[in-house]
Formats: C-alpha cells, structure tokens, sequence
C-alpha cells in the first residue's frame, strides 16, 4: 500500500471511529454568532438523537436560556443531559462539541450537517473529529 493510500485509511478509519465533532469557531466568529441558527441547530441535533422532549414548553425553555447566554456573548448549558449524545460547550475553550457514547458513524453523520447548518449562517469554524481515545 502506497504511503497515501495509507494516509487516506487511516484518515476514513479515524473519522468512522469519531466519539465527538468538535466545531471550533475561527476568525471573527464568536458565541453571539451563533445566535440566529441555535434554534435550528438544538432541535435539529434532539430530533436526530431521539431526545427531544415531548413538552414543548421545556423544548422553548432550553432555546431560550441558551439564547440569553448567546446574545451576551457568553458560555451557553448546550444540552449536557444523560443520554447517548450530548452538545457540549467547555469552559476552556471558544468551540463546542457533539459526543455519543454509541454510535461512532453518527457522530460524523450529525457533524457534516451541523457544520452545514453553522456555514450556511455564516458561522466561521473548523470542524474537528475526536477518536476514540481522545487524541484529536
């Protein structure tokens, strides 16, 4: 196996192994740009993990105390709930993140479209894949 042939495995094998999709905001972007498609991007991510809740008063709750968080250029919760996904925001770090404890494939699958989501609102980002291990 040629040397990039090899490089292009073991790229394929590290993303279909991906436990999280990290979104990395660059250049000018920041938290409050996120704003405007944040309402989109949660529900999107809840429909497709199948945890979005059933009473749409906590669903527009969840919205909107990330919201307040956002247009305030702050740190937002995310959705850091016991399930098998969670949208996560460290403290450290200007970026988020989606992490599965299960399915490795979705996590690449749900981060294409997200990145999507956050080029379409002109959202600046690199989007990076976590392997199993951690090692980015």
């Amino acid at each position: 196996m040629s040397t990039s042939s090899l490089n292009t495995y073991l790229q394929f094998e590290k993303i279909m192994k991906a436990s999280s999709c990290h979104f990395v905001l660059s250049g000018e972007s920041d938290y409050k740009h996120l704003t405007k498609v944040f309402p989109e991007l949660l529900t999107f991510f809840l429909k497709e993990t199948d945890q979005l809740p059933e009473d749409e008063e906590i669903m527009q709750m969840f919205i909107e105390l990330n919201i307040r968080d956002l247009e305030r250029n702050v740190k937002p919760e995310g959705y850091n709930r016991k399930g098998r996904m969670r949208l996560i925001f460290p403290l450290d770090r200007k970026e988020f993140y989606i992490r599965s404890t299960s399915k490795p494939a979705e996590v690449t699958r749900l981060g294409e479209k997200i990145s999507a989501m956050l080029k379409a609102a002109d959202v600046d980002h690199v989007m990076e894949m976590d392997t199993v291990d951690g090692v980015r």
